[in-house]
């Protein structure tokens, strides 16, 4: 599903195992084969994401293309990591997709208003998960253009 010399790196920032596994699964079952890397909470992304503490190397943390983001994260949320991502100007251009649980109308508006690119609320079941992955690997790897990454990313 990946276009040819576009393997861009998907950050997954989300505290619970079980979703990491079935969001692995479904990526591969979907046929995308980008690296999916994950942090378990917001002050891990923002770690990664600035290549601080355990991803100080840029081989071992490598920038991300997209980051699907969970809103209910221990130490810090989503909410507060996409505040500081839309305001930091060497990060504001990556794809922020939020993937959460919750359904609720003010969740919805506050991420659109903190700057996220979408919203998925996660899916019950495997298949399902399975089609947002497509979905969203051909949205975001083939159809969209995406900014080149930043220098010395």
């Amino acid at each position: 599903m990946n276009n040819p010399g576009r393997s861009l790196t998907i950050l997954m920032a989300d505290d619970d195992e079980d979703d990491l596994r079935l969001a692995r699964r479904a990526l591969v079952k979907a046929r995308i084969a980008n690296d999916l890397r994950s942090v378990a909470d917001g002050e891990e992304l923002m770690d990664y994401l600035r290549r601080r503490g355990n991803y100080s190397d840029p081989e071992a943390a490598p920038r991300p293309g997209m980051i699907l983001l969970d809103l209910n994260m221990p130490r810090k949320d989503g909410r507060e990591a996409l505040r500081e991502i839309r305001a930091d100007p060497d990060l504001r251009s990556i794809p922020v997709v939020i993937l959460t649980t919750s359904k609720t109308d003010e969740d919805i508006q506050r991420s659109y208003d903190l700057g996220a690119n979408c919203y998925i609320t996660k899916p019950v079941s495997f298949e399902g998960l399975v089609q947002v992955m497509t979905a969203l690997g051909m949205f975001w790897f083939e159809i969209v253009q995406l900014p080149p990454s930043a220098p010395g990313a």
